[in-house]
């Protein structure tokens, strides 16, 4: 009788709060080794694309990974407990086990089926991201049984929103992870590989492409319209006055949208056309969702997390074609609008069937800097658009910050074209731009107060705002509102640029990132006779004011110095405060800077810090606290300028040097930075990334609320990056470049460089892969070779402390992040092709506005009968099935069917494997998930075979929790050992400490904070690739499948019977579980020169047969000729012989005759006389025949 048993363990947890200790036990299970679990780079991979990630060889005994084959995945509102096809590899199966029994070389490649997913396996996969504390940030660790969990407490006072967590970049299962595999870096770039290895090949590199067209150019190749048209459609009574029996108000009067998005896509190098038309045969339908950015000033608009998500209708295109059904299509839906938005998200993805094409996010922002013309042309109120691109503009010129709000600007603009008053606009965050020569006087005035060494047309600094963009050229400073009726409710734009502070010197604009309070801020810096005074500007609605600060005596005034200058200045919303950057110069002192704050409320002036006048020396440290007690080097601290972010409360001085604080007193220095190099200016994500880019335009990396800095440009990571781009013959590459700004746009990194190629320049906007950089430099860094058998092996160090990690048990994202979201599909059409019509489309337009106008008439605060705004809607729904009748039987008025059901609120979205973007925590809310990470094969001191014990788990991985606002947010966090599995599982608690608000409007002046999450050792040694990111090439020389040489016509195939068993490993049960399955190994490539060869031998073979067949087809007639020439002049010859032989006369015959024998004779007398009576009459006949011969 076998026994199968559980063993448990019990952990205990302590932690510390106001003086008491409170102690739990966490339960400790010995579960079954997990399935299918996602890998991210940190792990020991196999050499080979297509092979099992973490397989390692040890003692005849090999690890196998293998996934989920091709999936997907049901759609939005499907939660993670539902039954998925997972995939791990782009189109290859993969099977996590604890111990594989090698009954053959194992080298898996190929689809296999997936299984059904553990309820132990969460898809949500993340990555661990920065260390830090200070002033104003708690750190929470899930510590042992022995020292407890701690929490902390600060004085900070605040509000209960959370923002998404910076620490974790999205990760979700539904489509494949590719692990990177390792190679030494500088054996990256070799030779492609065969198509059949690839899951490039077997799920294409397919993109979406969406642009916006009017209403009345639907249908139209080649077209595209630029978003400031903002009033609705009266047209489509007419269209619906046709829908008698149908769910639809006749009373009612329909709009419609002025926009629709045209959408379709492209694979490789195959036509789009030919695509498209592929896609919708095999099923597919682009799935688009529009997120509507919430307005800066909400006393005028309320705060909403709004979204639509609608289906494209397929539309034929109207150019003449030959085919009877298709021969161009796009799909349609309408481009909605909402009264306060002006900045929109439009997300594209697909609906899992036809080829695979990955989700892609556009902005589609409205340009109030727009006029339509009387002849139907459009044109820039700021200025003139100008068409050629000058190579001079941009080739050697230094890059500049792009300048914005963040999340609330529609048009972008940037300045920096030397001695040109003109600027780059886009509306579509740099996929398409415009260059406009701004239409100011350029008066360069000047006078004894206004010091000025020259005077150029430049435009130095550029800041554009929600509605307002701002410029300074010289020591002027200008402003321009545009139209925005959606914002203002009123045409109120400017009619020209406003030149504003007239009577002022102004050096520098300074912007402010983030906005608060409903308004939006910009400071300028004054010099000559104001020095010492920042002007401090408010905007509103698109009205523009400025004050005089401080108000009643300069910064130089209130410290009592000679003189002073401001260098830079920062604005704290929360604390109503100004920071500033202030160089002192003292007549019996040297020249010093000083950090000082500024109090709006109370007019009151402090000085925060004092910069150090020398670099201090770290003596090889990555950081150091500056307490005053540290030796200096001899280099100069110069300070350039402050950068503070909002969410994390981090505040950096820049300069020759990078400082970090969280208090605004106590900072730290970053000696990761060369000291002989100088920053230029920061560019921050705000979800905790930020790039650094110098005056010799290098550009570092740094993970805010960590100490190391990492060079990304130049770098051998990007030599090895520019090697695979050149092999792929990107087109965004060139050896003569030039970068113009640096700026993040959806956590990503991106870059507006001019590429001069042919003596053709270009301007293109193109990713910084962060993590494949690391990756790089890394592999490049730490590498060995190891001796397996007659050869070499390359080998890496790996510095990951896990394998695996993702996020389990999320909650509901709605009641979270107020998310609200309208469904709406298309109304279905009765032609047989599927097909709509412009009529179809003008009424999926109408039904889209309606459901819009049925959410803005839902008055939330005084109570609706029914808790759905489109409760009013709901009548018609007691005649479906008539309508459904009419539609079944081809008698729906205007051949289209309307269904109830596919207009709907949405309230049960299920969380998509990642953490939502915010988290808004009421008083005493809380937020609960937890974070599974499991130390695998690829550990550094333990081998894959080993079972760990908790406590060599807890030396191994380690899980940190950083607040900004400990005051307001408690983080608790539970640790469970997963002894089996070598996993850890953190469920973590982040709760509102019922301490930090009264009572207010829901969200209005919320407190924008934010956590991070922290594995111990993670930062810069854990990577995260999707099959988007690296890629090694397969079977290089040295590896078994290397040059696969074929004995017959077909392609080497290989089988391998593969046992797995948990004996051995999983000890908590008397039960041998084995499964058996086969691997197929087939498509292998050959060597290059094995490949050469034949192909040489090939086309030789192929050539001579050619050859020889035109000489055949050449000399065939002639032959033929000559053979039957010959053939004449033989028949001729023997003609000619057998003639002279019947004619010759015979006169011995007698004689020789009469010498013969008696007996001879005898015997033959009789017949030799009639031979001779027939030969004598043969002559006579010929001779008869032709008389004429002689």
């Amino acid at each position: 009788m076998e026994k199968c048993r559980e063993k448990r363990e019990w952990g205990e947890k302590v932690s510390r709060l106001g003086g008491k200790v409170r102690i739990e036990k966490v339960l400790t299970d010995k579960v079954a080794p997990g399935w299918k679990e996602k890998k991210v780079q940190g792990e020991e991979k196999a050499r080979g694309e297509g092979k099992a990630s973490g397989e390692k060889r040890s003692q005849g005994k090999e690890r196998v990974s293998k996934g989920g084959g091709r999936g997907f995945r049901r759609g939005r509102g499907e939660g993670q407990d539902r039954e998925e096809q997972l995939s791990k590899d782009q189109g290859k199966g993969r099977v996590d086990k604890e111990r594989v029994e090698e009954l053959g070389w194992v080298e898996e490649q190929g689809r296999n089926k997936a299984g059904k997913q553990r309820e132990e396996q969460t898809p949500g996969e993340k990555k661990g991201r920065g260390q830090g504390k200070g002033r104003g940030v708690g750190k929470v660790w899930a510590e042992d049984p022995e020292k407890g969990e701690a929490r902390y407490r600060t004085r900070y006072q605040g509000s209960s929103h959370v923002a998404r967590c910076p620490a974790m970049y999205p990760a979700g299962p539904a489509w494949p992870k590719l692990r990177v595999l390792r190679a030494m870096w500088a054996l990256l770039a070799v030779l492609l590989a065969p198509g059949r290895l690839w899951a490039k090949e077997d799920i294409q590199e397919c993109i979406w492409h969406v642009v916006l067209i009017k209403f009345e150019a639907v249908g139209e190749e080649g077209r595209s319209d630029r978003f400031f048209d903002l009033e609705p459609l009266e047209t489509l009574d007419s269209v619906f006055s046709l829908l008698v029996d149908a769910p639809t108000d006749q009373n009612e009067k329909y709009l419609g949208f002025p926009y629709y998005l045209k959408i379709n896509y492209s694979c490789g190098g195959e036509s789009s056309e030919a695509q498209v038309r592929k896609g919708h045969l095999t099923g597919l339908k682009p799935l688009v969702l529009v997120t509507f950015q919430s307005p800066v000033n909400f006393h005028r608009w309320k705060i909403e997390q709004l979204q639509i998500q609608m289906e494209g209708a397929p539309f034929r295109s109207k150019e003449r074609c030959n085919a009877e059904e298709v021969c161009a299509m796009s799909w349609y839906t309408p481009m909605p609008i909402k009264n306060g938005s002006v900045v929109m998200y439009v997300d594209v993805s697909s609906n899992g069937l036809g080829p695979f094409i990955q989700n892609k996010r556009f902005h589609v922002n409205i340009n109030g800097f727009l006029q339509k013309q009387q002849d139907n042309t459009l044109q820039f109120t700021v200025g003139n658009e100008i068409f050629n691109l000058i190579p001079r503009y941009f080739i050697n010129v230094p890059s500049r910050p792009l300048w914005h709000t963040v999340d609330q600007t529609p048009v972008l603009i940037l300045g920096g074209i030397p001695d040109e008053k003109s600027v780059l606009l886009t509306d579509t965050s740099f996929t398409d731009f415009f260059l406009v020569e701004l239409n100011i006087d350029s008066c360069w005035v000047g006078s004894f107060y206004c010091p000025q060494a020259s005077f150029t047309a430049t435009i130095y600094d550029a800041i554009a705002t929600e509605s307002t963009l701002f410029i300074r050229q010289n020591q002027l400073v200008y402003y321009f509102t545009g139209t925005y009726v959606t914002l203002h409710e009123s045409n109120q734009g400017s009619g020209s640029w406003v030149r504003v502070l007239a009577n002022e010197c102004i050096k520098k604009l300074c912007p402010v990132h983030a906005h608060s309070n409903g308004s939006e801020y910009v400071m300028a810096l004054t010099t000559g006779k104001r020095e010492g005074y920042v002007h401090f500007g408010t905007i509103t609605d698109g009205r523009v004011s400025f004050e005089l600060l401080p108000r009643q005596r300069s910064v130089c005034e209130g410290l009592q110095v000679m003189n002073c200058s401001i260098i830079w200045a920062v604005f704290i919303a929360g604390d109503y405060n100004l920071l500033l950057l202030v160089q002192m110069e003292d007549p019996t002192t040297k020249k010093y800077f000083q950090v000082v704050s500024y109090d709006l409320v109370g007019n009151h002036l402090a000085i925060l810090y004092t910069i150090p006048e020398f670099i201090p020396d770290a003596r090889g440290l990555e950081f150091l606290m500056l307490l005053g007690t540290e030796s200096h080097t001899t280099f100069l601290m110069v300070p350039k300028g402050m950068f503070y972010n909002q969410y994390s409360n981090l505040l950096y001085i820049w300069g020759n040097f990078l400082l970090q604080s969280y208090n605004y007193e106590n900072f730290i220095y970053l000696a990761d930075f060369p000291k002989e190099q100088s920053i230029k200016y920061l560019v921050n994500s705000f979800h905790g990334d930020m790039a650094i880019v110098t005056e010799t335009e290098e550009i570092w990396y740094l993970l805010e609320g960590s100490y190391r800095m990492y060079k990304l440009f130049p770098s051998r990571g990007w030599e090895v990056h520019i090697n695979l781009q050149v092999m792929h013959q990107s087109s965004v590459y060139t050896p003569n470049e030039t970068m113009v700004t640096l700026f993040y746009e959806d956590t990503k990194l991106y870059q507006l460089v001019y590429l001069m190629k042919n003596q053709q320049g270009q301007l293109v906007k193109r990713h910084v892969p962060v993590e494949q950089l690391l990756m790089y430099q890394q592999l490049s860094n730490h590498y060995f070779f190891e001796r397996q058998g007659s050869h070499l092996t390359l080998s890496f160090t790996n510095f990951c402390p896990f394998s695996v990690m993702r996020l389990r048990d999320l909650p509901n994202p709605q009641v979270y992040s107020r998310q609200e979201r309208y469904r709406a599909r298309p109304p279905r059409v009765v032609e047989p092709s599927g097909f709509h019509s412009e009529n179809s489309l003008a009424v999926y337009q109408g039904l889209v506005y309606y459901l819009l106008c049925l959410h803005s008439e839902y008055h939330k605060p005084y109570a609706d009968p029914v808790h759905d705004s489109t409760w009013r809607w709901s009548n018609k729904k007691q005649d479906q099935d008539y309508y459904f009748y009419l539609a079944s039987n081809s008698q729906s008025p205007g051949n289209v069917y309307i269904d109830m059901a596919s207009y709907e609120k949405i309230y049960d979205l299920k969380a998509d494997y990642e953490l939502p973007e915010r988290i808004f925590l009421d008083k005493g809310t809380s937020y609960v998930f937890s974070v599974f990470l499991r130390v695998g094969e690829q550990s550094l001191e333990f081998t894959p075979e080993r079972v760990l014990t908790s406590e060599e788990l807890k030396s191994t991985v380690d899980l940190g929790v950083v607040l900004a606002d400990p005051g307001c947010i408690e983080a608790v966090v539970r640790q469970k050992f997963l002894i089996n599995r070598n996993s850890v599982l953190f469920r973590v608690t982040l709760s509102d400490k019922r301490s930090c608000f009264d009572q207010g409007l829901s969200g209005h002046h919320l407190l924008e904070t934010s956590m991070l999450l922290k594995v111990a050792g993670a930062v810069g040694h854990c990577f995260q690739n999707t099959h988007q990111g690296p890629r090694m090439w397969l079977c290089l020389e040295n590896s078994p499948c290397y040059d696969t040489i074929p004995h017959t016509i077909f392609a080497p195939e290989f089988f391998f019977k593969v046992l797995v068993s948990n004996r051995g490993v999983d000890k908590s049960t008397y039960c041998d579980y084995q499964l058996i399955f086969l691997l197929h190994i087939h498509g292998l490539p050959l060597s290059a020169k094995r490949a050469f060869f034949i192909l040489v031998v090939s086309s030789s073979v192929f050539i001579g047969l050619v050859t020889l067949y035109i000489i055949f087809c050449l000399l065939l007639p002639v032959m033929v000729k000559a053979w039957n020439s010959l053939r004449w002049k033989i028949n001729n010859i023997i003609m000619s012989e057998s003639y002279y032989t019947y004619t010759s006369p015979s006169r011995n015959c007698s004689g020789t005759s009469e010498t013969r024998s008696t007996v001879s004779s005898r015997v033959g007398s009789s017949d030799s006389s009639k031979v001779a009576e027939a030969n004598q009459r043969a002559p006579e006949q010929t001779w008869k025949k032709k008389p004429l011969v002689t």
